[in-house]
């Protein structure tokens, strides 16, 4: 007699082919209107559920998973970042917690560096100027940008992705400089090209373009503060596809109102999706809806990761990625 399947819960719509091989595999109760679940569906779903799957829109802090009932054993959670689980409360509670890392790394890097081009270039301005229909033709001095080319780009965090941006940025020219809590080994800083710096304030004084690749820890929140952005120069730019924790958003608003920086394009916000309304104003900031993982091919591995994880601890052994107390 075939052991009962492990009843599994989503959260959110995932890529068809993913969905298709839960409904083989597992009980799956699937979220087909994708309306993301609030705290009592969330309660509800952890309740009687084995596996909760959920994503970076659902907050699962300790009062919610208090309410966990006996069954949940493991939250294979559909994403690299692991900021919205309370990781620590689960783990007291037995329950494994797993995510998708190692997949959106090239895709990330593309996006970053599709901003890196574009905010110094002023494409957002030059859209505009065509979806408005605002353009009169070429002018000789009509939105001067900036070259790429021999600029320094710093980055803040030389993982995977990371490393990935560095090694897209080379080609362009751009002259790689890094800060990260550890430095990386001697042939990788020369394959990138990359200049280690030990103080994060004095690589921010002397770059062009800051890129952040970390994640959002408590010592990472508000990384870039007030007084750190106050370092950058009024020049400078600031890309972000990581986590929007690590900027002080107010802060980064009032100097680019006040052009103590040049511009900046980014990905993630502070507050998810409820951004300054000052931020939007400003001409010289691209901002785009958290879509630097938006790949299909991206987004299909993440749930193959999602399954292999499930899979193996239905076969009572470890998820290959489970998050450690050493990963906090």
């Amino acid at each position: 007699m075939a052991p009962p399947r492990l009843k599994v819960v989503v959260t959110r719509r995932l890529p068809e082919p993913v969905e298709a091989r839960m409904r083989e595999l597992f009980d799956v109760t699937l979220n087909p209107d994708d309306t993301p679940m609030g705290p009592e569906k969330l309660v509800a779903a952890i309740a009687d559920a084995d596996v909760l799957v959920p994503t970076i829109t659902d907050r699962l802090d300790a009062r919610l998973l208090g309410q966990a009932g006996p069954r949940l054993k493991l939250i294979a959670n559909y994403g690299a970042g692991f900021d919205h689980i309370d990781v620590a409360t689960a783990l007291q509670r037995n329950i494994i917690v797993s995510n998708t890392p190692g997949v959106l790394a090239e895709d990330t890097a593309d996006m970053a560096m599709a901003l890196i081009l574009s905010v110094p270039r002023r494409l957002p301005e030059g859209a505009e100027l065509m979806r408005t229909g605002e353009w009169t033709g070429w002018s000789p001095t009509a939105l001067m940008g900036h070259r790429i080319a021999g600029k320094r780009l710093g980055i803040l965090g030389l993982g995977g992705i990371g490393r990935a941006v560095a090694a897209r940025a080379k080609p362009f020219g751009l002259e790689v400089h890094y800060h990260a809590r550890r430095r990386v080994h001697p042939e990788i800083e020369a394959g990138l090209g990359a200049t280690w710096w030990e103080s994060l304030d004095q690589m921010l004084a002397r770059i062009d373009i800051l890129t952040i690749h970390v994640p959002h820890t408590p010592s990472t929140f508000h990384l870039l503060n007030a007084r750190r952005l106050k370092l950058m120069k009024p020049t400078a730019y600031l890309v972000n596809t990581a986590r929007g924790e690590v900027v002080d958003e107010n802060a980064l608003t009032r100097m680019l109102r006040a052009g103590e920086l040049a511009g900046a394009g980014l990905d993630v916000y502070e507050h998810g999706h409820e951004i300054n309304p000052r931020l939007r104003e400003l001409p010289n900031v691209l901002l785009l809806p958290h879509m630097g993982s938006a790949t299909m091919e991206g987004r299909l591995e993440m749930g193959e990761k999602v399954i292999i994880n499930i899979k193996t601890f239905a076969d009572g052994h470890r998820p290959p990625d489970q998050v450690v107390p050493s990963m906090l």
